[in-house]
């Protein structure tokens, strides 16, 4: 793996398919022993703009589960680019610390840690993507379907972080993906030209469509995130008012096959974006995608400090 984990792009189809089965390895009942103390003595500095739970937790929690120290920086420690700048930032943590993870508003902060730190970084959410998130995402289906491959993915809702590392990771691995969204949000052109340059050496299809019926049809793995995101609250009605329509329902639910699973990234706004009975049906895999942000996460930490 390169130094840092920054985007889908930083890392190849081998290099994801090694992490899914460390991951595997390491939250394995048996084998995740000798994996206990292989961080003993090293610190991770996790730098947070944005609140969170799964997050905050599964980097926390895995670190200390491999031995190491993990220090909260929320946005009352350290201000990115305001009290100090991110380089600055960058070089004090690296002189201090093994790791840094850093869950921001900005993409660019993300990227400027990475190049200004000597230790590697890890975007746990930035403004454009979310590749942690994305990594468990993939480990789920792959436990739940046996292979990452040659089905269809629906996302419904708008381009975002989430759906922008969703198209990277399709292309990439060979999963068909096709995003139902409201005429005016689809995802960043950018990300969609280069998850089809992906999926072009893949064998795999990314395709936008603001027709709902025609994104979920016979789709083998329903995703859906909030309308609005954190720093996008202004627009909840507005975004309300164009999504409805691509609301994960029961009826809509139909649509796709009997044994797709509903996947979603969680904090979930029920009765917005997805209803109580998709969420809760025996097709949910949403709270084994939480758990795997742990086993996902730690496989990243352990490959990018070569300690696996």
């Amino acid at each position: 793996m390169k130094k840092d984990f920054i985007s889908i792009q930083d890392v190849s189809k081998d290099e994801v398919l090694d992490l899914f089965n460390l991951a595997i390895e390491v939250k394995n009942e048996v084998k995740k022993g000798q994996y206990r103390n292989v961080l003993n003595q090293m610190t991770m500095a996790m730098v947070f703009e944005k609140p969170s739970l799964r997050t905050r937790v599964s980097f926390e929690a895995g670190f200390t589960q491999l031995g190491g120290h993990a220090i909260y920086l929320g946005p009352n420690d350290i201000s990115l680019g305001k009290r100090e700048s991110v380089p600055d930032i960058a070089r004090n943590l690296d002189r201090m610390t093994d790791i840094i993870m850093a869950r921001t508003f900005s993409h660019k902060s993300i990227k400027q840690l990475a190049k200004y730190s000597k230790v590697p970084v890890i975007n746990a959410l930035s403004d454009y993507e979310h590749p942690c998130q994305v990594m468990a995402d993939y480990l789920t289906i792959f436990e739940h379907k046996g292979k990452i491959d040659s089905m269809k993915f629906a996302f419904m809702g708008a381009g975002n972080n989430m759906s922008h590392s969703l198209m990277l990771m399709a292309g990439l691995m060979g999963m068909n993906m096709i995003v139902g969204c409201a005429e005016g949000y689809e995802p960043a052109e950018s990300y969609l030209t280069i998850s089809r340059e992906l999926a072009e050496k893949s064998g795999a299809k990314i395709d936008i469509t603001n027709d709902p019926i025609k994104a979920i049809k016979d789709a083998d793995i329903v995703y859906t995130d909030v309308w609005a995101s954190m720093g996008e609250e202004a627009e909840k009605g507005k975004r309300a008012k164009a999504f409805m329509k691509y609301q994960v329902n029961k009826e809509l639910f139909t649509h796709a096959k009997d044994d797709a699973l509903f996947m979603h990234c969680l904090p979930a706004h029920r009765g917005d974006e997805v209803t109580d009975d998709v969420i809760d049906s025996k097709n949910s895999v949403v709270f084994d995608e939480a758990e795997n942000r742990l086993h996902a996460q730690k496989a990243v930490i352990l490959r990018l400090m070569k300690k696996a």
